[in-house]
């Protein structure tokens, strides 16, 4: 295992996993909204975010923390390992909520040195719409990828002590 997307809807604990594997094995860890986000929360153009996952790619060992549907075969075709966070809404609703309550109030910048505002959670564009729509679509697509062949191996993790002890098990770097 060198090479590993965590993929999941939002909420799910994504960015904390990919952090804590990389903690645990070594391997490097690439949050994605860093290449995604610029400043002033301005969406860096598709085909610079693709350059940007694809240099990141090319390398040896990386532990991505999401992978966007408009970029999804640069990794997917050098993956290893493909961690599928497929927890309940409830629980991903909760996390989504404590942590933007959180990061709100304390300010706390999340990539680039964007700031999430409770406010925002609440417009159309927000994450808990984002969290909605997508949520369907992501774990049905976990479990497609589970059937195909093509794919690198899917591990689909539904409840947070599953997370946990797959992370124990890992061999420590």
């Amino acid at each position: 295992m060198r090479r590993v997307v965590v993929y999941g809807v939002t909420g799910s604990g994504k960015s904390t996993l990919a952090a804590a594997i990389s903690a645990r094995t070594g391997l490097p860890y690439v949050a994605v909204d860093d290449l995604t986000w610029e400043p002033g929360w301005v969406q860096v153009p598709v085909a610079v975010q693709r350059e940007r996952i694809a240099a990141v790619c090319a390398g040896d060992a990386w532990v991505l923390d999401s992978a966007y549907l408009s970029w999804l075969d640069v990794p997917m075709a050098r993956a290893d390992l493909v961690v599928g966070l497929d927890l309940s809404r409830a629980v991903c609703l909760w996390r989504l909520l404590r942590r933007t309550v959180h990061r709100s109030v304390t300010r706390t910048p999340v990539c680039n040195g964007n700031v999430e505002s409770v406010r925002e959670l609440f417009t159309r564009d927000s994450l808990l719409v984002q969290q909605f729509r997508s949520l369907p679509r992501k774990r049905a697509r976990l479990r497609a990828w589970q059937r195909d062949p093509a794919m690198p191996p899917v591990l689909v993790l539904r409840r947070p002590r599953a997370v946990r002890a797959w992370l124990d098990s890992l061999p420590p770097s």
